[in-house]
């Protein structure tokens, strides 16, 4: 925060004053947020979609369907086949705690504990000095139960359409085609813009004067210019 204050005031400002530390800062929020942030799963899901976002909804839906319905039955194996009261994850993570939690002895617990619901060194080895059982201290929603409900459910495929119950107000709805634009001959973009900050490798090379960068159609350097790399489709003696 100190870094922030000192290189932009405005938005040190902003996040202290307007937003408050409760929605930027883990430790100050009054609920559970673990440590799962909910941007990259945006992205992973953009990413999967990238190629079939272009087809019919109903195509849309069916891929959706299919691929939910395989993660969920990997996972369902997954948490059948745990044999320790702790998903996988949280199991490696709470091992080489135990094993540091060797020879200490506190009485405060760290505040890491606090905000992760998964007991630090300090915590274990107070809770065996004590004769605390370490799973009993874990956040319930770790566990291996939990794990199993949170996909015991199944997820059907979607029926035929003559099967479905559709309302009459719907059906004699009208849907129109969405508007397309001219795009004067360019592809269109899949990938979504960069944000600010952000940054890309850039592996496009022009073949007009052999640039980083842009493509031979979008090439400002004059013709027969020999500046910078050859292009690709040259041969250099």
């Amino acid at each position: 925060m100190i870094e922030i204050s000192q290189r932009y005031l405005r938005v040190a400002d902003y996040i202290e004053n307007e937003v408050g530390f409760q929605k930027w800062f883990r430790c100050h929020f009054p609920g559970l947020r673990y440590n799962v942030t909910t941007t990259n799963m945006v992205k992973s899901l953009n990413s999967m979609l990238v190629i079939v976002r272009e087809f019919s909804y109903i195509a849309l839906l069916d891929v959706i369907q299919e691929k939910m319905s395989k993660w969920w039955n990997e996972r369902r194996i997954v948490s059948m086949s745990l044999t320790s009261p702790l998903t996988l994850n949280r199991e490696n993570e709470l091992r080489p705690r135990f094993t540091g939690s060797n020879g200490l002895l506190t009485i405060q617990l760290n505040p890491v504990f606090d905000i992760d619901r998964l007991p630090c060194a300090h915590a274990i080895a107070a809770a065996l000095h004590a004769r605390v059982g370490v799973y009993s201290l874990v956040l319930p929603y770790y566990t291996k139960e939990y794990y199993i409900l949170a996909y015991q459910q199944t997820i059907y495929p979607v029926g035929s359409q003559s099967q479905w119950d559709v309302l009459d107000e719907v059906v004699s709805r009208v849907v129109l085609p969405r508007e397309v634009k001219d795009r004067n001959g360019e592809r269109p973009k899949n990938s979504r813009y960069p944000s600010a900050g952000e940054f890309r490798n850039c592996k496009n090379r022009c073949g007009k004067c052999g640039q980083l960068g842009h493509y031979k159609k979008k090439c400002h350097s004059e013709a027969g210019s020999t500046e910078g790399n050859p292009p690709t489709n040259m041969t250099t003696l």
